[in-house]
């Protein structure tokens, strides 16, 4: 493929001309195949290295590439399914980056009618409120503010909070089996533009989450992501493949 080509049909997005070349390069690739390096993207297409690492993150998230720590990027084996329910924490492994938490608030609260209506609980029944800056590669990401029934999780507390909170709920056979997300494009408050390390009124993605276990609403949670550093990749498929 030329990607001279590719470069004047995306109109200048660089970042997009480099994700195309590499996905059509790995079309017919065998799953373990090994990726073409950001050293060989950035001598090709005369871009950055952030410029490539966008390009690569996307196709990690997307599914069709897999990074391998300490070895390298290669051609993931096709997904089994669409749209699965993951974390912050597996979201970014999945990326290639490292995730950490840092809890900025983890308190037994009273459900208002917002928490209460979502989590099918009535107002003023005890809700979690886990609040949390997380970051990846050690850079603020996004400011979460996690909400769960207390009536589900009794003692979720006790002994500190947990290290994942999908891990947790896993080992009381609440792990998430579906959920919505609510996405919308906002800007920072003065509170979230420290955590995020970024000048107040500055863009950010707010998203919201309701997810359920079978019929069972376990957590609802409000994120403030920083707009510049997470892209956020949706895949959808219809019922006969086509």
């Amino acid at each position: 493929m030329d990607e001279t080509g590719v470069l004047a049909r995306v109109a200048g997005l660089k970042h997009v001309a480099v994700r195309e070349y590499v996905r059509e390069l790995i079309a017919d690739a065998q799953p373990g195949s090994p990726a073409p390096s950001e050293r060989e993207l950035v001598q090709r297409f005369g871009v950055a290295r952030m410029t490539v690492r966008q390009a690569i993150d996307a196709l990690v998230a997307e599914g069709l590439l897999q990074r391998i720590p300490g070895k390298g990027t290669y051609v993931a084996k096709p997904r089994g399914r669409v749209g699965a329910v993951v974390s912050f924490t597996e979201e970014m492994k999945a990326r290639g980056l490292l995730p950490e938490s840092q809890t900025l608030l983890a308190r037994i609260e009273r459900a208002g009618p917002g928490i209460a209506r979502v989590l099918n609980l009535t107002e003023g029944d005890p809700v979690i409120h886990w609040r949390r800056l997380r970051r990846a590669d050690a850079s603020p990401i996004c400011v979460e503010d996690a909400y769960l029934s207390e009536v589900l999780l009794p003692g979720f507390l006790q002994g500190g909070t947990p290290t994942s909170l999908y891990d947790a709920l896993t080992a009381r056979g609440l792990r998430p089996t579906w959920a919505e997300d609510s996405i919308r494009a906002d800007i920072a408050t003065a509170d979230e533009a420290e955590l995020l390390e970024i000048d107040p009124g500055a863009a950010v993605l707010r998203v919201a989450r309701r997810a359920l276990c079978n019929d069972k609403a376990v957590e609802v949670s409000r994120s403030t992501y920083r707009a510049d550093r997470f892209t956020l990749w949706v895949q959808f498929a219809s019922d006969n493949g086509h």
